[in-house]
């Protein structure tokens, strides 16, 4: 499935694409940004990882965490 949401990054407004996928019986999340950087991002119990090469900073992760999390909250509601 395809999401976009608006992040508050740096003082601006950014959207963001989410696609959920499948990798290894692991749910990861593809994040792609307006200027077309893309990283990776998985969920283990509470924690959200990143893989090595995609370098968000910590704050970073843990908003789009957030966001994913409400979304999944949503879809766990309806």
């Amino acid at each position: 499935m395809n999401y976009e949401v608006i992040l508050n990054r740096n003082g601006y407004k950014q959207a963001l694409q989410f696609i959920t996928d499948t990798f290894k019986n692991l749910k990861i999340w593809k994040v792609r940004f307006q200027d077309g950087e893309e990283a990776v991002l998985f969920k283990c119990g509470t924690e959200w990882f990143q893989r090595n090469e995609d370098g968000l900073d910590r704050w970073l992760l843990k908003e789009i965490g957030q966001k994913i999390d409400h979304i999944n909250l949503g879809i766990a509601l309806s």
